[in-house]
């Protein structure tokens, strides 16, 4: 991947303290794919749903928070091995990036982020005439 692409800008840390994310809140693991069309990132977000996840860009960087519910409301708690209630990463896009087209899917706990990259960075075949 070009590092011109993308660049990681918090790798760990968390975000602003909020009402929102005052608990266990950790910087997901993030696989990235460059091919010629676009940058693919897969964000590892177990026990995540679709409608949990907030992704939003703006002044160039690229912010993804994903937040776990709590199940079994109205049971006490007999071993709690995994506090982590939220996920929180955050990345700055160059030009190289078409920010309008930005999608997001979330899959069996994986988030993909497809990333299109400008017509003027993509490689183009040209052709020879003889």
């Amino acid at each position: 991947m070009a590092e011109t692409s993308l660049q990681t800008v918090n790798s760990g840390s968390n975000p602003p303290a909020t009402t929102e994310t005052r608990s266990w809140t950790v910087s997901p693991r993030i696989d990235i794919v460059e091919t010629d069309d676009e940058v693919r990132l897969y964000a590892d977000m177990p026990g995540v749903k679709p409608e949990d996840v907030d992704i939003r860009f703006e002044n160039g960087e690229l912010s993804v928070h994903g937040r776990r519910t709590v199940v079994h409301h109205d049971k006490s708690r007999t071993a709690w091995e995994n506090p982590i209630q939220g996920y929180y990463r955050t990345f700055r896009l160059t030009e190289q990036i078409a920010s309008d087209r930005i999608q997001a899917e979330l899959k069996n706990g994986v988030l993909t982020l497809h990333l299109p990259k400008i017509e003027a960075v993509k490689p183009r075949r040209i052709t020879v005439r003889g």
